[in-house]
């Protein structure tokens, strides 16, 4: 955990950091222990849910010197916040040895945040030499930006199609050939009828004549 330094530790690693850092990410700079680390998370520490940011962070020694990776056992775990204690973390990322601006073989993981919303960042690591330096954790919160949805397609009313299944497919032919049937049939009857009458209307007037 983080401890409280003296005065002359404090001017110590004051000058240290304000050669190292600039003021844009001095905010990011924590110290554990005998141990500094400065957090960045790209892009622009404001990282997009669903997309790989990455996540490093440039461990210092008192004294200016650049811990390594391969100096330390590091392990890095994701928390979504509010953090309760005994929360499991969401993602275990796995630390490898990045290089990056002036920083060479610091501890880095790249992530993919699931869901928009407050994360916590934690950063475990021991010394892989007993007594090189205390065994710390430094943490750092971060901000996950919802990603650019795709546009929906818009769909005309009249272009909608409901899909239709064999059944009513062939209900709907059923009714079809039933509609073509009485049309003939509306269309016979009168014909029908007409030579009927048109028969009779013959005859009675050849018996009248006669």
């Amino acid at each position: 955990m983080p401890c409280r330094l003296n005065l002359n530790q404090t001017l110590s690693w004051t000058l240290l950091f304000t050669s190292l850092v600039s003021p844009a990410v001095a905010h990011n700079v924590e110290i554990s222990k005998d141990v500094a680390g400065t957090w960045h998370v790209e892009p622009n520490h404001t990282p997009t849910a669903g997309e790989i940011a990455k996540a490093w962070v440039a461990l210092t020694r008192r004294g200016g010197q650049i811990l390594p990776l391969e100096q330390a056992s590091c392990q890095m775990a994701v928390y979504s916040q509010p953090r309760k204690q005994g929360d499991a973390p969401v993602l275990k990322p796995a630390v490898k040895a990045i290089s990056i601006e002036k920083y060479q073989g610091i501890p880095g993981a790249d992530i993919v945040f699931p869901q928009t919303g407050l994360y916590q960042l934690e950063l475990s690591c021991t010394p892989k030499t007993q007594g090189d330096f205390q065994p710390f954790q430094m943490k750092y919160d971060v901000t996950v930006a919802t990603g650019a949805a795709a546009p929906t397609p818009k769909i005309e009313p009249s272009a909608r199609k409901t899909p239709v299944s064999a059944t009513e497919q062939e209900t709907t032919n059923q009714f079809d050939q039933k509609a073509q049937e009485w049309s003939i049939l509306a269309i016979a009857v009168p014909v029908v009828m007409g030579v009927v009458i048109l028969a009779i209307l013959v005859r009675s007037t050849m018996k009248q004549r006669k």
